[in-house]
């Protein structure tokens, strides 16, 4: 497929507004897509991607699978480099961003430049069809090589320079880019611009795809949605839909190493928790971040040992295994064959008490000198589901019945054999403890111990549910603490003044409302000055305007707010205001679209 085919085709779904016009779009999209050819196999005979799987993830802004955490590390200022070099020799990359200041968008702004016309040595460089074999015509066609552009060329050269690394990579990732740019037409640049960082922005969900290929390819929507939840790669999804139907849809399964969505939990009571379900499984909350860790038994070497691989992936399936060596070392000494567990990480004190949230951040932000952070913050896993064990997937087992296998999966290397039989859940290392109990006193004092332990309290399953990977359902509750929380984007800030001028001090805060962000108040309480320096460091790259001490902020970070109530008030967007707003940390391990909703916070006014 020509990718000014799918440009004009993503301009089509930009411009309707109707959902299940969009879904019928991106359907014949896909249809057209699968239509295109089979993948070519590399040179080490590995089947590439192909065209419908690229499509698939392309219209949602995607390069690569949603598992996958190979990113193009490529950032705004690169890419209106390339921009400007492929616009002309009279225009330079602070053209761009001052021209993205009044268009306000990526895609129209490279959509307002003529390309094709750079020649010389600079418009031959990169691969996948950009580099000097693929024509050195100038001006014909769609861009400014005789040839056209394929999603196919587009896709190899990003996934070129992705891979690029070390010295001088990030002026061949330029380069890469320039040359794509390059052969571009202005329609072409725009869903290019906004494909490389990640800003589709054409009103394609995950949903919409996801409908999408159940009606491209004649397959029930239930049965495409467990697909993506075991394989979270809508490319490949699509492309077994189209080749192997319902038959191949139902025989795909989790795989170790290739990481799944998290399964949510939403805030609830114990009362409402008891009236649905009779009796309820309860957990202690920690005060930690999420983590999915992959382990598999390899196969055995000349010298008769077996090599392990383990993996560790955060809540937005991040590989932060390098980050995290405690993880991997101890499932290297528990774990006796294959799984995939669902914990959490938390940090602890020489005596083993849980230290704040913030702790753990400094871990998984790490990628360098681990070993001396690690002297200086120690973590430890609990592990409260398993997904997998022993090659059979348990995603459809009831929660009790997934506890017990995680119980024997943790203390088979203590017993030697029967899985954990004899074993006292408190002394199997890395088991979250689960009670079941349908007496709201006993949960009060389950409840009370975990505060006094230092966590966060309590979290509440129903002991039937089963595992909806990337579903916040009402299966799983967060207890509803006496001061409640929200989860809200920094939209904005305001540089302080005195000692703190040069931080960031006051910040917007804001709720999701559908696909757009409404104000909902700020908060300037709770922030000592030393964190104050690490989030002006965390919001600064974030800064899309300024206008005297006031400062616009792309959504890209979300905060934890406590608050004392919820009030009705015009001042915001949103229409209502936080009372006392209080500021309790960075929640690093969600992106803006995981904030709470406007719907959310108008049920909790009403509460």
């Amino acid at each position: 497929m020509e990718f000014a085919t799918f440009a004009d085709r993503a301009g089509t779904i930009e411009a309707e507004p109707a959902d299940l016009e969009i879904v019928a779009h991106v359907r014949d999209l896909l249809a057209d897509a699968g239509n295109d050819g089979e993948g070519r196999r590399s040179s080490k005979d590995a089947v590439e991607p192909q065209t419908l799987e690229l499509v698939a993830r392309f219209v949602q802004g995607r390069v690569f699978p949603a598992w996958d955490s190979t990113t193009l590390d490529i950032g705004p200022s690169a890419c209106y480099e390339a921009i400007a070099r492929a616009a002309g020799t009279n225009v330079g990359a602070d053209d761009v961003e001052d021209r993205l200041a009044e268009v306000g968008e990526i895609g129209d702004v490279a959509a307002s430049y003529e390309f094709g016309g750079q020649q010389g040595l600079g418009a031959f460089t990169g691969g996948g069809g950009v580099g000097a074999g693929s024509g050195g015509g100038v001006g014909a066609g769609s861009g400014g090589n005789g040839d056209d552009l394929t999603v196919r060329e587009v896709y190899d050269t990003l996934e070129e320079l992705a891979a690029a690394e070390g010295s001088g990579s990030q002026d061949r990732k330029v380069d890469l880019l320039f040359g794509l740019y390059n052969r571009c037409s202005s329609e072409e640049a725009r869903y290019l611009a906004r494909l490389v960082l990640s800003e589709m922005r054409i009103g394609v969900g995950e949903g919409s795809v996801r409908d999408a290929i159940a009606e491209a390819f004649d397959v029930p929507h239930d049965r495409v949605e467990r697909a993506l939840q075991v394989s979270n790669d809508y490319g490949q999804v699509a492309r077994i839909a189209r080749d192997e139907g319902l038959e191949g849809l139902d025989a795909m399964d989790l795989a170790v190493g290739r990481p799944v969505q998290a399964m949510l939990a939403q805030a609830g009571t114990v009362t409402d928790a008891l009236e649905e379900w009779d009796e309820a499984a309860v957990e202690w909350k920690y005060d930690g971040a999420r983590v999915q860790l992959h382990h598999v038994l390899g196969a055995s070497g000349g010298d008769g040992e077996s090599a392990t691989e383990t993996r560790v992936f955060s809540r937005n399936m991040e590989d932060v295994t390098g980050a995290l060596p405690e993880v991997v070392e101890f499932a290297e000494e528990t774990l006796e064959e294959p799984v995939i567990l669902d914990g959490e990480v938390v940090a602890v004190d020489d005596g083993g008490n849980p230290l704040p949230f913030q702790e753990v951040l400094k871990r998984f932000r790490r990628k360098h000198d681990v070993a001396k952070v690690r002297e200086d913050v120690t973590v430890r896993p609990v592990f409260f589901d398993c997904l997998h064990a022993g090659g059979a997937d348990l995603l459809e087992e009831p929660l009790t019945a997934r506890h017990d296998r995680l119980r024997s999966v943790l203390a088979e290397s203590d017993v030697g054999g029967d899985a954990g039989d004899g074993v006292a859940d408190d002394d199997i290392e890395g088991l979250s403890l689960l009670w079941r109990t349908d007496d709201p006193d006993e949960i009060e004092s389950i409840d009370a111990n975990a505060l006094e332990a230092g966590h966060e309290g309590i979290m509440l399953k129903d002991p039937d549910s089963t595992y909806s990977p990337g579903r916040r359902g009402k299966h799983w509750r967060k207890r509803k603490p006496d001061v409640e929380t929200l989860d809200c984007v920094v939209t904005g800030a305001e540089w302080g003044e005195g000692r703190r001028a040069t931080f960031l001090g006051t910040f917007e805060l804001s709720v999701q409302s559908g696909d757009d962000l409404e104000t909902v108040g700020k908060v300037a309480t709770g922030i000592t000055d030393e964190k104050l320096a690490e989030l002006t460091e965390l919001l600064e790259p974030h800064i899309a305007a300024e206008e005297g001490q006031e400062v616009d902020l792309e959504p890209a970070v979300v905060f934890e707010v406590g608050y004392e109530e919820i009030q009705s008030s015009p001042t915001y967007s949103s229409g209502y205001a936080l009372r006392f707003p209080r500021f309790q940390g960075v929640r690093s391990d969600k992106d803006p679209a995981d904030a709470d909703s406007l719907e959310r916070l108008e049920r909790l006014q009403g509460e």
